[in-house]
């Protein structure tokens, strides 16, 4: 790889006021779990070396990707790496014991392994969850542990019963104990709501956030409340999502996925509009839509997910592409982004 990539993508960001610092590109693993289509280990492998050669440093998986199947992938072949030149992350949340019923598919897993989750927000389930992943990776030291999927938009009326577990059943409690004695450097939470992320601020000091989407080319509602609350307390965002599940990938003339499922009218016409003037300064909105949201000072990372070595290095490549500043402004005049977002420098 050339040092011109090596320099923006592993351009690193403190995550809060911890001594950690993550690249500026990440690879999420949930591609490497089967979400949608399943790789071979040797594609997985493969995807991950791609990440490296590009210069990421920063990988975030989670028990729950292809139920369990990431985190084994993922941590066969960071081992092969110096610990000390990369950033793990993984999360707490859910259990995972041998499949009692039938898998229906509707996770969007494909062939994932024969394991089923409990969610298990308590002290002993955190404890317990993170031990399981140690094992499952194969590797001891994981900087960041993240809350995976607290909140409304997941557990609906049953999330006071599964927030009571972090707050009456020792979950915060669990999460401080790993921090203060330095088994984890960084704690905070993995949803797809800033909703979730504002209730916790509220309740517990976390370091950061992995937020999937939510703030991208398509939304940019965070602006009003979470950013500035992060910015405040100096939480940083992991922000993963930046494709919105696949329509800023390709446009409209690919994947038609938004938010994990079918994209409405009015978004697929919005991304028209924004292929559009995208075109116009001969931009491709897959770099676009990644160099956004790093331009604003809470995003400490943003995670793509890649299914190839050749997929890793298109999104690279970006990542790393020179934007003129007119694009951006062009996007503003046509109330396409917000005024108040901060955008890449030229």
């Amino acid at each position: 790889m050339t040092s011109a990539i090596d320099s923006k993508i592993a351009r690193r960001r403190a995550i809060g006021g911890r001594a950690l610092q993550v690249s500026g590109l990440g690879l999420g693993t949930a591609p490497l779990g089967g979400l949608y289509r399943d790789l071979t280990d040797e594609e997985a492998f493969a995807t991950v070396d791609a990440a490296w050669g590009c210069g990421v440093r920063f990988f975030d998986t989670a028990p729950h990707y292809g139920h369990t199947k990431a985190e084994h992938r993922l941590g066969d072949a960071l081992r092969r790496y110096p610990r000390g030149e990369y950033v793990l992350s993984t999360k707490v949340g859910r259990r995972f014991v041998p499949r009692t019923h039938p898998y229906d598919g509707s996770e969007g897993w494909q062939n994932p392994l024969p394991f089923e989750a409990i969610y298990d927000y308590t002290r002993d389930g955190i404890l317990r969850s993170f031990e399981d992943s140690q094992q499952r990776l194969g590797i001891i030291d994981i900087d960041i542990l993240l809350i995976h999927d607290i909140g409304r938009l997941t557990h609906g009326d049953k999330n006071p019963f599964y927030w009571k577990q972090l707050t009456d059943g020792g979950g915060f409690r669990a999460l401080d104990e790993l921090r203060s004695a330095g088994v984890v450097k960084a704690i905070g939470l993995g949803v797809n709501e800033g909703q979730a992320i504002l209730d916790m601020m509220g309740e517990f000091e976390i370091d950061c956030a992995l937020l999937a989407g939510r703030y991208t080319l398509l939304e940019q509602q965070t602006l009003n409340d979470l950013l500035p609350t992060c910015q405040k307390r100096n939480v940083s965002i992991l922000l993963g999502g930046a494709f919105n599940s696949g329509i800023l990938a390709q446009g409209v003339s690919g994947d038609l996925k938004f938010n994990y499922g079918a994209a409405p009218p009015e978004v697929i016409k919005r991304v028209a509009r924004l292929e559009e003037v995208c075109r116009t300064y001969g931009v491709p909105l897959a770099a676009a839509a990644l160099q956004f949201p790093y331009a604003h000072p809470s995003i400490a990372t943003v995670l793509t997910g890649a299914r190839s070595p050749n997929e890793m290095r298109q999104n690279a490549e970006s990542f790393r592409r020179a934007i003129p500043a007119m694009l951006w402004r062009a996007l503003q005049d046509q109330g396409l982004i917000d005024r108040r977002a901060p955008v890449p420098e030229a």
